[in-house]
């Protein structure tokens, strides 16, 4: 093997898809790209990482409401587009095309180009390590959509998108929660 520097090991870890997280303050919408998300808990509670350094932060903690969207790779050029553009200057939503929808629980616009979006409450903000920590409380899966291969940031630039699915649910199924 060869010697990898430390401050790389995090692109060997993928921690779950890119997703776009919608917030309003009112009276602006704003959207993010983040890289940096996963899974706490299937009631179901999810984290992000994000901080001070972004404009949707201040909704975040003001608000405690957001919507995670989660993008194709069809859309991956506007995935990039809206992480390297602040919502202090710019609205997003007009410059890359998104079209808002409301949600049914918060006021955070879901995006009506993505696979799904999840409409979550934030229920704890660990500032130590820039993490939000959210619970979802809608779901909706947009059906129509024929593409469905999610985006997978390495953290250096570079994407993976999902590939074939492989199905184990008859090995696995005394070890999944109930319900899933």
């Amino acid at each position: 093997m060869r010697r990898l520097s430390l401050s790389r090991a995090f692109t060997l870890i993928e921690p779950g898809p890119v997703v776009w997280v919608t917030t309003h303050d009112p009276p602006h919408d704003n959207v993010m790209t983040i890289s940096w998300t996963m899974v706490v808990d299937f009631k179901p509670v999810f984290a992000i990482t994000t901080g001070p350094w972004n404009h949707s932060y201040v909704a975040l903690r003001k608000q405690r409401e957001c919507v995670i969207a989660i993008p194709t790779v069809d859309l991956l050029d506007r995935v990039v587009g809206v992480g390297t553009c602040s919502g202090t200057d710019t609205n997003k939503f007009e410059k890359f095309g998104l079209t808002r929808l409301p949600g049914r629980r918060v006021r955070a616009p879901l995006i009506a180009e993505c696979l799904a979006n999840i409409e979550c409450k934030v229920i704890d903000i660990v500032r130590k390590h820039s993490i939000v920590v959210l619970e979802g409380v809608a779901a909706h899966l947009n059906a129509a959509r024929k593409e469905r291969r999610m985006i997978h940031a390495v953290g250096d630039g570079t994407f993976i998108v999902d590939g074939r699915r492989l199905d184990r649910k008859r090995q696995m199924a005394s070890k999944l929660p109930a319900g899933l």
